[in-house]
């Protein structure tokens, strides 16, 4: 029986399922503090959901994710899809930024076979800790055939998210995960895997052949905004500019005037927005063919900005081109 389990390899990066605490406390604890495997003997029952093995890829709090592991983790599950032995990865991540790695890795990483992403609110010593339930449902997960050819996923909370939509939407609640925009693409608890949603089409792009990506910063607009935040990214030497603009991307004149400026040295400008649903779309409240922008559609600032990175990275920075990676044509 067990010669026919799902072969599956956890990745560990560190982040609040590796947190060591007080078990009185639901809140203070020390992120990344517990191996992959110690991880792997919290979970009851995992034995009969898959053969594992695991491997401590980083012990950060995802608050410190970088470059340097996205890119580290980007080859390792690369190397790993390829291998006959596997079946399936999973990562676990802080959640800070968990939404970002699995855009990146989304982005970077071709294959077939499932790679999910699990995270937890409570650190793994905390009383009603939820890491070791998400760890069991993101294994089922990544051992089922239904979730092959669906790019990366997260998993947290009985729900299954695609990496493109999902976001973290509260500080503290075990159920901050959503994907505002189009909901789950699935369900999971201990008895079933069960798919909603057709996989989303997706581009693979080559992963550049070392850290880092392009910088690009993010500008938050706000009563009141000025040109500052963005003269100050572009005398830092910035190659794109994310603006989380007030409602449809928009942000004051000055800024508006700041980004057209920087449009026009040549700095890929996409205006999303810091609002927590809903897409940014071309030339509504904002005229985009004029300056240049490029309209983020349903990314939100974080994740635009990683999808700008990489496609900057594989020389994609004609406004038209990265428009089309943001929203592509019907």
């Amino acid at each position: 029986m067990a010669d026919t389990l799902p072969r599956i390899v956890i990745l560990a990066t560190g982040g609040t399922i590796a947190g060591a605490a007080d078990p009185r406390s639901q809140s203070g604890y020390n992120a990344g503090e517990v191996s992959a495997e110690s991880l792997i003997a919290s979970v009851p029952g995992i034995e009969a959901l898959a053969r594992l093995s695991a491997e401590q890829v980083a012990s950060i709090g995802s608050q410190d994710m970088n470059d340097a592991v996205w890119f580290g983790l980007a080859r390792r599950i690369d190397l790993l899809a390829r291998s006959p032995e596997v079946d399936g990865i999973v990562v676990t991540h802080g959640t800070d930024t968990l939404e970002e790695t699995a855009l990146f890795l989304d982005l970077v990483v071709e294959t077939d076979k499932p790679v999910v992403l699990v995270g937890a609110m409570r650190p793994s010593t905390a009383i009603s800790a939820d890491g070791p339930l998400n760890i069991h449902e993101a294994v089922q997960v990544a051992g089922s055939p239904q979730a092959r050819g669906r790019g990366v996923l997260v998993v947290l909370n009985d729900t299954i998210h695609g990496a493109r939509d999902v976001t973290k939407t509260s500080t503290t609640s075990v159920q901050t995960f959503q994907s505002p925009n189009c909901g789950p693409v699935g369900l999971v608890n201990p008895n079933m895997v069960a798919f909603h949603a057709p996989p989303a089409a997706r581009t693979v792009y080559p992963l550049p052949a070392l850290p880092p990506l392009p910088p690009v910063d993010i500008v938050v607009a706000h009563a009141g905004m000025g040109a500052r935040q963005v003269q100050d990214a572009v005398a830092a030497g910035v190659k794109g500019i994310v603006l989380a603009g007030v409602g449809d991307g928009n942000a004051a004149k000055p800024a508006i005037d700041a980004l057209a400026a920087a449009a026009a040295r040549g700095i890929v400008v996409v205006r999303s927005s810091r609002v927590g649903s809903g897409p940014v779309m071309r030339n509504i409240e904002i005229d985009d063919d004029t300056p240049g922008f490029v309209a983020a559609g349903s990314y939100n600032p974080a994740k635009a900005r990683v999808l700008l990175q990489v496609l900057l990275a594989n020389g994609i920075d004609a406004p038209a081109e990265v428009q089309a990676a943001f929203v592509p044509a019907p």
